[in-house]
């Protein structure tokens, strides 16, 4: 589940529209309006396998969740093999509302992957922070999307972005932070597209778009993939889950924990600070783990990644796992 937020006029939409166009995505799509005409969904249906528009005011002030919790019942449906669910809020929603409702989202198969805050950087400092204490708003995002650098003066593409940057880790060190134009994003540090074919004959978005569009031009995320050869510390993968590399956004993968009868497959996902630690359901298929982020310094990434999955020690093993299992259970 993931949260997409910004300002009024931002480019919330442009960006929803370019990560619909992610080769084989298949996306369910909350889009909330304030207003009693829905005129974001009109934007983007067509593009969506399934879309759940709720109007009438901002999603974090309506009764209820305002029917968030239904559309998202339908949209994590198993049937419906969604990569993932996105929540695009009204530009008037409060960042840090919407995250608690789908943190505390009482769908069973609602998982947080994350809160995208689309800023404005030509209008940003005369309508979203306009002095003193930064926005609170900074605080809850995992990913930052500066948007709009092609509008700014040539001379000001760069000091105007790392102004923004600035005032950002007043609030938020750890969020990670991209300036771009239209959107333009990688789907990567997103969410994970389906490699095959589209279920039931269906076209996949990339079919959908102009075939002379420019959905490919964007600035591409760094990936670093190391397999693991058999069972690794539990104490180790969780200072790597707890603490990622520098750039990191994303962490996936399946790993094998602990010795002999203790041992035990989990499937890992980080995005920013959340962390979801599972229970792998299958036992085939290599155990890898992967590092998706922007200009990572991939040598050192790959080594700390090695690091991690080499064979496991039995001296500190039960404080890993104890860890390990703490971390679940917080992750939950």
């Amino acid at each position: 589940m993931i949260a997409l937020t910004g300002h009024l006029g931002a480019g919330k939409t442009t960006l929803l529209n370019h990560l619909l166009r992610a080769p084989g995505a298949r996306l369910g799509v909350v889009i909330n309006d304030f207003g009693e005409i829905n005129v974001d969904a009109g934007l983007t249906f067509g593009q969506i396998d399934e879309v759940a528009a709720i109007s009438g005011g901002c999603v974090c002030c309506l009764p209820d969740a305002g029917g968030l919790d239904g559309a998202l019942d339908r949209l994590t449906s198993p049937r419906l093999r969604l990569d993932a669910v996105i929540v695009e809020a009204s530009g008037v929603a409060e960042p840090t509302e919407l995250a608690r409702l789908i943190r505390y989202s009482g769908v069973a198969n609602v998982r947080p992957r994350g809160l995208i805050d689309v800023l404005d950087a030509v209008e940003h400092f005369t309508t979203v922070d306009t002095g003193g204490l930064a926005p609170a708003r900074y605080s809850t995002a995992s990913l930052i999307v500066i948007n709009k650098i092609d509008r700014l003066p040539a001379g000001q593409r760069t000091a105007v972005p790392a102004r923004i940057e600035q005032r950002i880790r007043e609030r938020n060190p750890l969020a990670r932070v991209i300036a771009t134009a239209r959107g333009r994003i990688d789907s990567a540090l997103v969410f994970d597209a389906a490699l095959g074919p589209a279920p039931d004959g269906e076209l996949s978005f990339a079919a959908l778009a102009d075939p002379g569009g420019d959905q490919d031009r964007h600035p591409h995320a760094d990936t670093v993939t190391v397999l693991a050869r058999g069972p690794v510390d539990a104490g180790r993968l969780v200072d790597l889950l707890e603490d990622p590399p520098d750039g990191v956004y994303r962490l996936k993968g399946a790993i094998m924990v602990g010795s002999g009868a203790s041992m035990r497959r989990y499937a890992v996902n980080v995005v920013g600070r959340y962390i979801h630690l599972a229970r792998h359901a299958t036992e085939a298929g290599a155990d890898a783990l992967v590092a998706i982020g922007m200009h990572l310094d991939t040598a050192v990434v790959r080594e700390r990644l090695k690091r991690t999955v080499a064979p496991s020690s039995s001296g500190s093993a039960g404080i890993g796992l104890r860890r390990l299992t703490r971390l679940r259970r917080l992750s939950a």
